[in-house]
């Protein structure tokens, strides 16, 4: 089963990247040719899911844990220098967490 889903999302990348439309039927037709057939229903479901989001875009944003574009719309309504300060904020509280996470001056290590 997993490889079935492995495929079907490798068939959409490729999809994706070939700026072709992710449908159930080319996921299909794609996997097949690949030696390893899904079952329509996945396709299906996959290719409804994937309507109409830019999928190199999700790809881009997948790391930024805001949601991309969606944490992209507050901060501009929230206004520059607001946006600036809690930027600033978030910088300072990171710093701060790194020196409280910090295991260097516990006074062992892992080998000890």
């Amino acid at each position: 089963m997993a490889s079935q889903d492995l495929a079907s999302t490798y068939a959409a990348l490729i999809l994706a990247d070939e700026q072709q439309e992710i449908s159930a039927d080319k996921i299909v037709s794609l996997t097949t040719a690949a030696g390893c057939p899904v079952e329509p229903i996945w396709a299906t479901l996959l290719a409804k899911a994937l309507e109409g989001k830019d999928v190199k875009e999700l790809l881009s944003n997948v790391g930024s844990g805001a949601g991309g574009s969606a944490a992209v719309a507050p901060t501009a309504a929230a206004g520059g220098a607001a946006a600036g300060g809690a930027a600033e904020e978030k910088k300072e509280e990171k710093k701060e967490e790194e020196k409280e996470e910090s295991d260097d001056d516990m006074g062992f290590g892992l080998f000890d």
